[in-house]
């Protein structure tokens, strides 16, 4: 799983996803990538299996680059503890995204094998995504 190696703060408060993206809106470093339409968490095992689908399809073809690491902790509380006590351990960590921004690029294949690649990323998240080529 990924996670930050060294954070400033340990606890994070929830904040709130809305708008649009402003940054990693275009292709940078590949020919076709993956774009988000929604906004939502996407955490850092959902990133994994995106990366052993391309991974697997690539078969040591063509290049990937992904653009969003989970760095946002996510708290729980243990089961059956009862109110107060303060706030809970980092479970696990997300990265919050929001519409426009490209989720990872791929480079050094053909666009029918690029958007099935991408087809089966896709399944992997909660969210509507979109097919882009430069």
């Amino acid at each position: 799983m990924l996670a930050p190696k060294k954070v400033k703060h340990k606890k994070w408060q929830k904040g709130r996803s809305k708008g649009i993206e402003t940054r990693a809106t275009q292709l940078d470093f590949g020919s076709f990538g993956l774009k988000s339409l929604g906004t939502t968490w996407i955490k850092s095992s959902q990133i994994e299996a995106i990366r052993l689908v391309i991974v697997r399809n690539l078969k040591k073809k063509g290049q990937f680059w992904f653009r969003i690491f989970p760095d946002k902790p996510v708290t729980t509380k243990g089961t059956e503890v009862g109110m107060g006590g303060g706030k809970g351990s980092v479970s696990y960590y997300v990265f919050p995204i929001k519409p426009g921004r490209i989720i990872f690029e791929l480079d050094g294949i053909k666009e029918e094998m690029a958007r099935e690649i991408c087809s089966k990323a896709a399944a992997k998240l909660q969210i509507k995504t979109k097919f882009v080529k430069r």
